[in-house]
């Protein structure tokens, strides 16, 4: 171990002392310990998502994910479940355009059973032929799944269109031809290259003692090589110059439209009054990627649930602006009223935009939504495994301190700089504009 500090937030509404070591072959260590009740929560993130797959390789990432599940050396496939389900806990994981990350939450004393689940998954998992097949299967058939359902349809095609060069515009899953064409060897060299300890920030919340964990994961951890941190791509999105539309007319009952502005990485200074623009105009969500959108967001006096579910033209409207390593997308998306002609509810939308464009947002409307920002982020702490989701998700995203200065950043910003993210990014030379026309 060769580096070990202490993180002192030291700002409001952070998160307690945080403990950071570094191991010798590269694995970043992140423990804050948490007494309220005899649990532990392990997570351990890997720098790779969707943004690092070149062409011929889409969905590698996902897939690989997938195949981390299904045994390595030391741990038969059927294992996994019930090395956590004797501890009464759960385990889950998931990948998307940044990371890949796997959670285990138990008992204090399953602490080592799943370290060792999770250094055996860095550095032995198998990768059977037979079950490499079997997971084509099961995630092309995923694929076509969501492309029945319109409304993810028209989220991956609206990014698409909204990405010419980056590969943020590649869904998660891959595209199809991608899926058929990768074989076992593809898929193992992806691993072998990306799931090192370098690439990794491993996260240990709950009730332990952080020296003692240390030790523990050097005993597990410490003996694998350190691999190198695999090269990022260098790809900058040029801006965008004019609005892009795109429609899809398929047969379906329902209409949907999604309006999407090209938005501020999480390092950028823009970034808290984006957050606070959206929670204005969509409803606060909060910055959990793992919880925060499973319910409703307070929208009965967000700015667009007024013109368009209050107004009659849509009978959903919701916002998405989360925290990504390079520039992403803030995504207006609204569900027509049975009898909208998604044209109007498309005019209606894009109105409402160009005046808040125009006349920005009132002060009063801004406090709201930082008051509401303010109360999600303490409300994403009401547990261990969401706490330390979100100490590694913005570790991996955005580096250390980003998201102990979050609360102080957003309590920082005023009406003008809301009012300059507007003018920046709300014009409609940066927007895409995307409706599914149910046939």
């Amino acid at each position: 171990m060769r580096a070990v500090s202490t993180e002192d937030p030291a700002r409001e509404g952070a998160l307690p002392v945080l403990r950071a070591a570094v191991l010798d072959n590269g694995l970043k260590v992140l423990v804050q310990e948490a007494h309220t009740a005899p649990l532990v929560s392990v997570w351990c993130w890997y720098r790779v998502g969707s943004k690092d797959e070149s062409p011929g390789f889409t969905g590698a990432s996902h897939w690989v994910e997938h195949m981390n599940f299904k045994g390595t050396a030391g741990i038969p496939p059927d294992a996994f479940t019930e090395l956590i389900d004797r501890f009464g806990g759960f385990w889950n994981g998931y990948t998307w355009i940044d990371q890949t990350t796997y959670v285990e939450t138990a008992t204090k004393d399953a602490l080592d059973q799943m370290l060792c689940m999770e250094a055996e998954r860095m550095d032995r998992c198998l990768y059977d032929a037979a079950a490499c097949e079997s997971e084509r299967t099961v995630i092309i058939s995923e694929l076509q799944g969501g492309e029945n359902d319109p409304d993810q349809l028209l989220d991956i095609e609206v990014t698409a269109t909204a990405f010419k060069t980056h590969a943020y515009r590649h869904p998660t899953i891959g595209w199809i031809g991608d899926l058929r064409a990768m074989s076992r060897d593809d898929l193992y060299g992806y691993y072998r290259r990306h799931y090192t300890p370098a690439n990794a920030t491993l996260v240990i919340v709950g009730d332990v003692d952080a020296d003692d964990a240390l030790r523990q994961v050097e005993r597990r951890f410490g003996v694998i090589a350190p691999g190198t941190e695999p090269p990022r791509g260098r790809t900058r999105e040029p801006e965008q110059t004019g609005e892009r539309r795109l429609e899809i007319v398929r047969e379906g009952t329902t209409g949907y439209l999604k309006v999407a502005f090209h938005a501020p990485a999480a390092t950028d200074a823009d970034f808290a009054p984006m957050l606070v623009l959206d929670a204005a105009l969509t409803g606060a969500k909060g910055l959990n990627l793992w919880a925060s959108f499973r319910g409703p967001a307070p929208q009965r006096r967000a700015r667009l649930y007024r013109v368009l579910v209050d107004g009659g033209h849509a009978s959903a409207v919701s916002g998405a602006f989360v925290a990504t390593a390079h520039p992403f997308l803030f995504m207006v998306s609204a569900t027509a009223q049975a009898g909208t002609p998604l044209d109007v509810l498309r005019d209606a939308a894009l109105a409402e935009l160009d005046d808040v464009r125009t006349n920005s947002l009132r002060d009063t409307e801004v406090e709201r939504a930082k008051r509401q920002l303010r109360a999600r982020l303490v409300l994403e702490n009401d547990s261990i495994t969401n706490i330390g989701h979100q100490i590694g998700f913005f570790e991996t995203v955005a580096g250390a301190g980003v998201l102990q200065e979050l609360p102080g950043r957003i309590a920082a910003v005023a009406p003008d700089d809301v009012a300059r993210v507007v003018a920046r990014y709300l014009r409609a030379s940066n927007r895409t504009v995307g409706w599914f026309q149910p046939a």
